[in-house]
């Protein structure tokens, strides 16, 4: 079994990141990006050593990720979203010694499969019907935002019980014959992540899949998890995208006179970058605590509101920074500008972050708020 040693996989993923430059400008899913990454065993990088993988820290990951956008955003981003899947269940085995997962780790280690999230769809409150049948549940369900979804082996989902109000967790096979991937990613950027609709119409899950059932609209410890891992490594996209912009644009900015104005806006770009690499640290800093709280997810959205903010101020200060020359496509700041407008969209977006931060600064109930 193929095994990546987690000191090698950042030394990797930037040879591999040279390669997917020729594809950047492109529209079309990067399949073949995605396919290189499962050919290196980055696939299973984030899988404990013990069970077949990589055994790499969500440290790694985000270097990874990170490293991988500063050539080709799509990859990155589609990639982040399988590797904080994986990084989630690997961090429950090691810290949590939840057995249940081993399985699917496992699996990934050793068939190579890509997992699916759709986080617009199965954030806390939901979506989708599961509908009791004999021996499990009948799924009918229409899931957004699920990146890399041409070309993924399993989709990691949920739906609502109508019975009971639940919200059910389990996974689905892509290959399924009650599984459609819709044709409908058409966006201002990340244009090659394939974040296709996923239609699910009468798929039976077995009762024995259903991997969690929670309230609907509320906190759950599991969330908790998800929260503090996944959002650092997502975020470590748009830090690598941000810093792919400073660079194209500090080359072309030295070909301009140098006035006062020149210096202003790179010397804004460059603090503002600086403040984005050091709200991400503080967002791994949060990971390694290794303890999923209603605290730590105050810790780490206030980290992604901050690297968001930022990432986006280096991206407009980059373009009027490069001049003229960076409207052109050739020079892909317009790309990368466009790429980088995703960071406003993940959770906890702009308000819900400052009500939950206010409520917990207050010391009020932050329950419900998502």
């Amino acid at each position: 079994m193929h095994s990546t040693r987690s000191l090698d996989i950042v030394e990797l993923a930037e040879r591999l990141d040279q390669g997917f430059a020729a594809d950047a400008d492109e529209d079309r899913f990067v399949a073949d990006n995605l396919k290189a990454l499962k050919d290196a065993g980055l696939v299973e990088a984030g899988v404990p050593q013990e069970l077949g993988g990589g055994g790499a820290s969500i440290d790694e990951l985000a270097e990874m990720l990170r490293v991988l956008a500063h050539h080709c955003a799509s990859t990155a981003l589609a990639f982040s979203m399988h590797t904080h899947q994986v990084a989630i269940p690997a961090w429950r085995w090691r810290h949590q010694k939840a057995m249940a997962v081993e399985p699917l780790l496992k699996r990934i280690a050793g068939e190579r499969i890509m997992l699916l999230s759709s986080g617009g769809s199965d954030w806390i409150s939901g979506s989708g019907k599961a509908e009791k049948v004999d021996g499990g549940y009948r799924i009918t369900a229409r899931k957004v935002f699920t990146s890399a979804a041409p070309l993924g082996d399993l989709l990691m989902t949920g739906a609502i019980c109508a019975e009971t109000g639940e919200v059910l967790h389990f996974g689905i096979p892509m290959n399924s014959p009650h599984v459609k991937v819709l044709d409908n990613w058409r966006t201002l950027g990340m244009r090659g992540t394939g974040s296709h609709d996923v239609m699910i119409e009468g798929h039976v899950v077995p009762d024995a899949a259903v991997a969690l059932r929670r309230k609907a609209g509320e906190w759950h410890p599991l969330f908790q998890i998800i929260a503090t891992i996944a959002f650092p490594l997502v975020y470590s996209v748009y830090l690598g995208v941000a810093e792919s912009a400073r660079d194209i644009a500090i080359g072309l900015a030295k070909k301009r006179r140098p006035d006062r104005h020149v210096l202003a806006l790179v010397g804004e770009m460059e603090t503002a970058l600086r403040a984005a690499q050091m709200a991400r640290q503080s967002m791994l800093d949060v990971v390694r605590r290794n303890a999923p709280s209603a605290e730590t997810i105050n810790d780490v959205m206030i980290g992604r509101q901050l690297v968001g903010q930022n990432v986006l101020r280096v991206a407009e200060l980059a373009i009027e920074a490069a001049g003229g020359a960076g409207f052109y496509r050739a020079q892909k700041l317009e790309k990368h500008f466009r790429d980088i407008q995703g960071a406003r969209y993940h959770p906890l977006q702009s308000g819900p972050q400052a009500e939950y931060a206010g409520a917990m600064a207050l010391g009020l109930p932050i329950d419900k708020i998502f």
